[in-house]
């Protein structure tokens, strides 16, 4: 059974640092593209950042800057490194692997973590 877990959410000062884990399981995702996306209370579901199979990544504007993605194949895990985290990043963050070589939109992703709540407060 293909699984992606994500963890390492949490409660967070203004100016704090998270990271983030996108586990699977059931596959390698080496050979898939792995996006992270967010979605706040109210709303749309909104693209953050994604990492090709061939390593090349891409950030969204709103977090350019401050949130760096990586791959580790050797415990199938892909990061998201949250820095300089601001009330506005509030949101629970979900993982999804896909297929696509160079994914556009959420429709093409095929497996999606169950997500895990950052919650940005002094």
């Amino acid at each position: 059974q293909l699984q992606l877990v994500e963890s390492g959410g949490g409660l967070v000062q203004p100016g704090g640092s998270l990271r983030l884990s996108c586990a699977a399981s059931g596959f390698t995702l080496d050979y898939y593209a792995i996006g992270w996306f967010r979605q706040a209370p109210g709303k749309e579901r909104e693209g953050i950042s994604c990492i090709t199979s061939g390593g090349s990544t891409s950030v969204a504007d709103s977090v350019k800057g401050r949130f760096t993605i990586s791959r580790h194949p050797d415990n199938n895990t892909v990061y998201l490194h949250m820095n300089d985290l601001k009330r506005e990043d509030t949101a629970v963050y979900y993982c999804a692997a896909t297929t696509w070589r160079l994914p556009t939109n959420e429709k093409q992703y095929d497996y999606w973590g169950q997500g895990t709540q950052v919650t940005v407060s002094s």
